[in-house]
């Protein structure tokens, strides 16, 4: 049974800003089947917070969790609080719409729409306000450019956006996210289908990124863990149920002998 360990990090390690999201017990079951059980977290704002585990451990439902994207999916009944600013979003009275606007999220695979690259830099914004055509384009400008695709992308702006490299489609994805003006990136193995060029590219951003916003990543490449996060937890199946084994700064989280079973089931890929 996995148990949940003393922290190893002592207080002078604690995150240097104040925590402004914080997970409170939890649980997320699909039908009779419970994903994750009793998950209590707190992330301090302007870092990459990362979310390592092996496969099962409910690191995708977690994130989903955080911006309610599991109100969407059928069957998923979630229990416990997740508190931003001092407000749970699970309150009854919270637009689950306009919550995704404060917290974005990054899949796996690009989601590009059959439209044109300048119509999927502004697909979110445009359901949450009027732009005027002159602001439009500045904010697509702005927007490619956060993401280092303006270059590569200005005189192709009305093609079609499936003509671009999986590199390039994840990028847009970020600027499509970052149009909104989320607080919050949710992150889910967003290099994961990359080749190592793009990667370098994406981590890039999110340690650009974390001086003005907090990202979440759930990631497999514990190289990748070490190069870009500031804190980790490590989720873990204990019965098929996800169960949070660790958190640490990302230094103490590697030297703890705790999670080395669980760091080399992630470098045999499992």
């Amino acid at each position: 049974m996995i148990k949940k360990l003393p922290h190893p990090v002592p207080p002078t390690a604690a995150p240097a800003a104040p925590e402004f999201l914080e997970i409170r017990n939890l649980s997320v079951q699909a039908g009779s089947r419970a994903i994750l059980q009793d998950i209590s977290l707190s992330v301090a704002a302007h870092q990459v917070f990362g979310v390592v585990g092996p496969s099962g451990a409910g690191k995708s439902t977690l994130l989903r969790a955080l911006n309610r994207l599991l109100d969407l999916q059928t069957g998923f009944r979630v229990s416990g609080s997740v508190i931003l600013h001092g407000e749970d979003i699970y309150r009854k009275d919270v637009d689950a719409d306009q919550l995704r606007t404060r917290i974005g999220m990054l899949f796996q695979q690009p989601v590009i729409f059959p439209l044109s690259i300048h119509a999927n830099v502004l697909f979110g914004i445009r359901h949450h306000r009027r732009l005027r055509r002159s602001d439009a384009a500045e904010l697509v400008e702005k927007m490619l450019r956060r993401v280092t695709l303006w270059e590569e992308l200005k005189d192709r702006l009305h093609s079609s956006a499936r003509q671009l490299s999986l590199g390039q489609q994840q990028r847009l994805c970020l600027a499509r996210t970052l149009a909104v003006d989320p607080e919050i990136l949710l992150m889910d193995e967003p290099t994961s289908a990359l080749d190592a060029r793009s990667t370098e590219a994406i981590e890039a951003l999110m340690l650009d990124l974390k001086r003005t916003r907090t990202i979440i990543l759930v990631t497999h490449d514990l190289a990748q863990a070490r190069r870009v996060t500031d804190w980790l937890a490590c989720l873990c199946p204990e019965n098929g149920e996800g169960r949070l084994l660790e958190s640490a700064c990302c230094d103490a989280f590697f030297s703890s002998s705790a999670c080395q079973k669980v760091f080399d089931r992630l470098d045999g890929g499992s």
